[in-house]
């Protein structure tokens, strides 16, 4: 079997089990086997073979090599009822129960850390066995095999933005490598995601370091490792980002399960702050009034991302940067916080650019436009530049099938250091965003010229159409919220 056909067949053995329900419960199984199989490769081939002292925090007899191969004395493999007994009964009961201390290493906690939010959703021991067959044949000990492994895994993330809420976790590949260039993070420098779901900006980041010459000299590899931070609040995303770091050949990711926006924000010290950082920031999502006091009385509010908002710029360094993935409504929303939050963006960063992007860039998880903003804290905002991004000839939106690929970018590219007004770019004074009530929902003005050479009965039409829609939507939400009711 090819790696190529990995996800085909992995995916083919769990629809037969009555266990697994759905995309995000195939994915969750399908991890926790991946973790045991990569860390199991770790130790085997480059822990025990290069430390005289190491110490495995897996007791023997439930290491991946100890459970997942033919017994050598009998070549057989545990299978069916046996499988699933030792599993349930034996594997996962003692790595959720792992004791670990101050002493502890990093690489070693991280396997309590995944298994207390792990869990066996396979009923049929004999399916188990199956899937356990087809990762066993995967060599990561290979470096061909494990980077090819790499590109699996990526597919395996992105079928998360098909699994319901799931999708919010996954940052379509081509904005993350986007971000991260722009932001152009350095061999001894923090790089930080606060909300980092599968670990998209942080392999990212890590891949633009291992490029730079300062990786190589000694210590660089280590410090580079030690500067990737990741905080995620919930378990599943926790496993892949995890796994996706291990992959990307870091021994113990610094990603801590937790929720970033539960520290107080009145009181963040240097040493917490770091010098460059790329989120896309959960958005619509509803924060508890516990949360909330974490914040200054005049940015305190219920909603996820601009809370996130207040809390990057708290964490970022003098002279740090950031790129930040937000909804259009951060961008129109000018009433209350939003308004507030927005104003301290312009007093205390330089906000020095905002690329609109197109509908259908997170497809099929939402269909809401979104931006990318880079803000630097070198100082105020005394302007800011627009572009935007343009959709391949003959697209009407992104979709699932259809993804934003990173060359689509090279315009910005080819823009973002000689930056001239053009048919897709324009720029704004502070004071007219002042003047616009902090309202940064600018349309491209070329465009917006382009409705002169229509007639007054198209544009009529245009905009009737759009009443129709919004209408048709409205009666929905209507029904829907009376039949809730009934």
């Amino acid at each position: 079997m090819t790696i190529t056909n990995f996800v085909k067949s992995i995916q083919d053995i769990m629809r037969q089990d009555p266990g697994v329900d759905g995309d995000a419960q195939r994915i969750s199984q399908l991890v926790w086997m991946l973790f045991l199989k990569i860390y199991d490769a770790k130790e085997e081939e480059e822990w025990e073979v290069f430390e005289d002292d190491y110490v495995s925090i897996i007791p023997e007899g439930l290491k991946w090599r100890d459970w997942a191969r033919p017994n050598d004395e009998t070549g057989q493999a545990m299978t069916g009822e046996e499988l699933l007994e030792f599993i349930n009964g034996k594997l996962f009961p003692v790595l959720k129960e792992l004791i670990i201390d101050e002493q502890t290493e990093e690489r070693a906690a991280i396997v309590k850390y995944v298994f207390e939010d792990a869990y066996n959703y396979m009923k049929n021991g004999t399916l188990i066995r199956q899937v356990v067959d087809v990762i066993e044949k995967i060599d990561f000990g290979s470096y061909e095999e494990r980077h090819a492994f790499n590109d699996i895994y990526e597919t395996i993330l992105k079928d998360l933005q098909s699994a319901g809420n799931s999708g919010e976790y996954y940052t379509p590949r081509a904005v993350t490598e986007f971000i991260v260039e722009m932001l152009d993070p350095k061999v001894g420098e923090a790089f930080a995601d606060f909300a980092c779901g599968t670990g998209g900006f942080l392999t990212c980041a890590l891949e633009h370091m291992k490029k730079q010459p300062e990786f190589k000299l000694t210590g660089g590899e280590e410090t580079v490792f030690k500067g990737l931070i990741g905080i995620e609040k919930k378990p599943m995303p926790h496993l892949l980002a995890v796994t996706n770091l291990i992959l990307h050949g870091v021994d113990a990711p610094k990603i801590k399960r937790d929720n970033s926006l539960e520290i107080d924000t009145r009181d963040i010290s240097d040493e917490k702050k770091v010098d460059k950082i790329g989120m896309n920031p959960p958005f619509g999502g509803v924060e508890e009034r516990s949360v909330q006091t974490n914040f200054k009385k005049e940015f305190q509010t219920s909603e996820t991302a601009d809370l996130f908002m207040v809390m990057i710029m708290e964490r970022l360094k003098v002279g740090g940067k950031a790129g930040v993935v937000l909804p259009d409504g951060f961008l129109f929303g000018t009433e209350g916080v939003k308004g507030r939050i927005k104003e301290k963006l312009l007093k205390e960063c330089n906000l020095h650019t905002i690329i609109r992007l197109p509908k259908g860039v997170f497809a099929p998880y939402t269909d809401i436009p979104t931006n990318l903003l880079f803000f630097d804290k070198t100082g105020v905002t005394k302007e800011v530049w627009y572009y935007e991004h343009q959709l391949p000839e003959g697209y009407k939106n992104y979709t699932k099938t259809r993804p934003i690929r990173l060359e689509e970018f090279n315009a910005e590219r080819e823009w973002w250091n000689n930056r001239q007004e053009g048919k897709y770019a324009w720029k704004i004074s502070v004071e007219e965003l002042k003047n616009r009530n902090y309202n940064f929902d600018l349309k491209n003005p070329n465009t917006v010229l382009q409705n002169e050479g229509k007639s007054s009965e198209e544009i009529i039409n245009e905009l009737c159409n759009s009443y129709s829609k919004v209408a048709g939507l409205l009666d929905t939400l209507r029904q829907e919220i009376y039949n809730a009711k009934n």
